[in-house]
């Protein structure tokens, strides 16, 4: 992820940089790679998906925290002082993430998988993707955030706060809505397994991104603002999260390979319900923050924000849950490869409708 972050505004600048824009095709381009590499060497993710400790694949971990622990770096905690100011924003941020997301993400899941789909996916088969979608739904997104608040002029302090909160919210929101929503679906919950996962890739990364924010603000080159030291560190292993995020996508589509190529509208419908939800909870955020009368520097990141999913969480999750080769670490992937071509649709609706908005206050 390759843009830079600005040191006034700690968000990208500059626009959306080349691999956010084309994130889409490099995914396909890795899911075709993993196909390709599961068909003519198996044996060797055979070898790979052994290598686990406590339900938690070593190498799949190791590949989450490099896609996570950069983003965690640019969470800034001080921003949260800030929280009192302009409450409309983050009480719709609030509202869409953590009572009305994760739940019409299950919904729709249900309605597809076992209803409209049932005559053509399996029962066991639709569990699984509902999972994935459960996983997906529950997590907002953190890092790309940023991205489409600077396409869409918000304040970046504001988007900041509304990342903080987000995360801080997910450390003790996210196992027990997912728990409560794979009940519902009559899917087994692993406790232990989704404890220990928020735990490795919510908490630690987090921590980790903390201390290494606030040494870096501390230990700034001469010359140099804390702010600037922290986009160049985030900036410098910015490459490595690409390479974890593909190479993670390989490895998963390894695993799933027979399956697609014995089943290729498989992508496409589970497709169907992520679109749906993402144009559906973007529509419910941007109506009420049109109807609050909410400015539109801090409406369009607020919807945006809600509309977005943290898939890294979800990848990881569904791997440590389900396994490598699940349907549920599919769906997942699946959000990863729709979700930015439909963010920067979104972002193009948001900067058409602008003078729909108060001006910023």
């Amino acid at each position: 992820m390759n843009s830079e972050i600005s040191v006034e505004t700690g968000e990208p600048s500059g626009g959306i940089g080349f691999f956010e824009k084309w994130l889409s095709v490099w995914v396909a381009l890795s899911i075709a790679a993993g196909i390709g590499l599961g068909s003519v060497a198996p044996d060797i993710f055979q070898f790979l998906a052994g290598l686990e400790y406590a339900s938690v694949n070593l190498v799949v971990a190791i590949l989450i925290w490099g896609m996570v622990y950069p983003m965690m770096v640019n969470v800034d905690f001080a921003s949260l002082r800030h929280i009192g100011e302009r409450p409309k924003g983050l009480v719709i941020t609030i509202i869409v993430n953590w009572l009305i997301k994760p739940f019409t993400m299950v919904a729709l899941g249900i309605l597809f998988f076992e209803v409209l789909f049932a005559e053509i996916i399996a029962p066991a088969d639709a569990q699984q993707y509902i999972a994935g979608l459960i996983l997906l739904g529950a997590a907002p997104c953190t890092a790309m955030v940023f991205v489409w608040s600077q396409l869409t002029r918000g304040d970046a302090t504001y988007t900041l706060v509304q990342v903080s909160l987000n995360d801080l919210i997910m450390i003790f929101a996210f196992a027990p809505i997912v728990a409560l929503l794979l009940g519902v679906t009559d899917i087994e919950v692993p406790w232990q397994t989704l404890i220990l996962s928020v735990g490795l890739y919510v908490v630690i990364p987090l921590l980790a991104g903390a201390a290494t924010r606030s040494w870096l603000m501390s230990h700034a080159k001469r010359g140099e603002t804390g702010d600037t030291a922290v986009s160049r560190f985030t900036g410098s292993i910015k490459p490595f999260s690409v390479v974890a995020l593909l190479v993670t996508v390989v490895l998963l589509f390894g695993f799933q390979g027979h399956v697609i190529l014995d089943r290729p509208m498989l992508i496409a419908l589970i497709a169907v319900p992520l679109l749906v939800q993402s144009y559906g909870i973007f529509a419910v955020a941007y109506g009420a923050a049109y109807l609050w009368r909410v400015p539109f520097n801090v409406a369009a990141p607020c919807a945006l924000i809600g509309t977005s999913n943290f898939f890294e969480l979800a990848v990881a999750v569904a791997i440590s849950l389900f396994g490598l080769n699940s349907g549920a670490a599919l769906t997942t992937v699946v959000g990863v490869l729709v979700e930015v071509p439909v963010m920067l649709s979104l972002v193009a609706f948001a900067n058409r409708t602008r003078g729909l908005f108060p001006a910023a206050q």
